[in-house]
């Protein structure tokens, strides 16, 4: 039996979040950041779209190749070393990327990107199991979730404003050094608890993703977490900004200034949610609930989206941006449900899924709308967009049947999800 993590003081607290924080937020900058420099980045390599999503995904092919194999180290090694060192390569990539001058440099540069930050929440939530009470994990999930938001945001006007100052090269040669930066204060802020896990023999370790993988309460949620996320990474990474353009019709600056917008909602969902979950698990409802029900109004947004709804634009994306936050809350239940030791593997199998569905659809999307010619000023045809999206919600849809019917077959055989108690 595992004993749960006790409270710590709050200044350890911040010494633990504030670092992890950091990574993640560099994170999803790197992952959002092509949504504002593609028409640079499209104009500079003369690509389709096709290439561009191949592009901007070539960041969650790495990052989801690395999930299991990262799973293990994260609980044999612990999440300071290993971030930390990840982040040196990030920042390699970020340098190589800012000096390319050939979509494979660029391929090369976005890949060793995505493979660098891979850990960057999947430490943070196994360092949080460690820390901090299980019941608190949904609230500080959360809080890690929203500094990643805080990333997003920083992707998009302030991005736009120093392009006036530097071109895209420059930015990311700015990237590429704050990395090192972070990588340094992970490495050296966080602090070490002993790890039991480092005794236990590797081949286990390896056999013991097996009791994940074969698990009815993991494949449960797993597909509709996997596609909602997916989707949301996906979009929001790289199709949003198009779509605002050649959809809504926005100029660019108004494009910026949405998805600004939409990183500020973003940043709420995490936190809001998150809080509510915890606040809702005292009250007998489970995380797993709330995150089923977020992620089923964030369906409800695409569905207007692909409708093609031109009223109330910004408030729609910002609505997409609030509630497709809620397909993180999976990981903090599946936390809560599989032994302390098996945290790291737990996250890191549903993360695979997530980086891989968030690979194909980034790049599916484009591919879906280079099915039509552009249009007469340029950009991408709409009805483009609503095939790719509407592709997408259907498959969604899909998974929703599949959630209730597993859990009709665990509610049948009485069963009983592993517990940490």
């Amino acid at each position: 039996m595992e004993k749960p993590a006790s409270p710590i003081p709050f200044a350890k607290q911040l010494q633990v979040f504030l670092p992890f924080a950091l990574g993640y937020f560099l994170s999803y900058l790197y992952r959002v950041i092509n949504a504002v420099l593609a028409p640079d980045l499209a104009a500079d390599l003369g690509v389709g779209p096709s290439g561009l999503g191949l592009l901007t995904a070539t960041y969650f092919i790495t990052f989801a190749a690395f999930q299991l194999p990262l799973g293990i180290l994260l609980d044999r090694f612990g999440p300071r070393r290993i971030e930390a060192g990840l982040l040196i390569l990030a920042a390699a990539g970020a340098f190589i990327f800012a000096n390319a001058h050939t979509l494979t440099g660029l391929v090369i540069g976005r890949g060793l990107i995505g493979f660098g930050v891979s850990a960057c929440l999947m430490a943070a939530f196994k360092a949080f199991v460690i820390w901090f009470p299980k019941q608190q994990l949904p609230r500080i999930n959360g809080f890690q979730m929203a500094a990643g938001g805080l990333g997003a945001l920083a992707a998009t006007s302030p991005v736009e404003s120093a392009l006036t100052v530097t071109d895209w090269r420059g930015v990311f040669t700015l990237l590429a050094a704050l990395t090192v930066l972070v990588a340094a204060v992970i490495f050296f802020i966080v602090p070490e608890r002993r790890n039991p896990n480092k005794e236990e023999p590797f081949i286990d370790q390896m056999r013991e993703i097996r009791t994940i993988l074969t698990s009815l309460h993991f494949w449960r949620i797993a597909p509709w977490a996997t596609l909602s996320q997916g989707t949301f990474l996906a979009v929001h990474g790289l199709w949003a900004g198009p779509w605002l353009r050649d959809v809504a019709g926005y100029d660019r600056s108004t494009v910026a200034g949405t998805l600004l917008l939409l990183a500020v909602a973003m940043v709420l969902g995490f936190v809001t949610l998150g809080t509510a979950a915890e606040r809702l698990s005292r009250r007998g409802i489970s995380t797993l609930s709330v995150g089923a029900m977020g992620m089923g109004f964030f369906m409800a947004v695409m569905v207007l989206i692909v409708s093609g709804n031109k009223s109330g634009v910004t408030l729609m994306w910002m609505l997409f941006g609030f509630f497709g936050t809620s397909g993180i809350l999976p990981y903090a239940a599946l936390s809560q449900s599989f032994p302390l030791r098996l945290s790291g593997r737990v996250n890191t199998a549903l993360n695979l899924l997530v980086f891989l569905a968030a690979f194909a659809a980034q790049w599916g999307i484009g591919a879906i709308i280079g099915i039509w010619p552009t249009t007469g000023s340029g950009g991408y045809a709409p009805v483009g967009y609503q095939a790719a999206f509407g592709i997408l919600l259907a498959i969604q849809l899909i998974t929703i049947f599949w959630f209730w019917f597993a859990s009709a077959l665990l509610k049948k055989a009485s069963y009983e999800p592993v517990s940490n108690m």
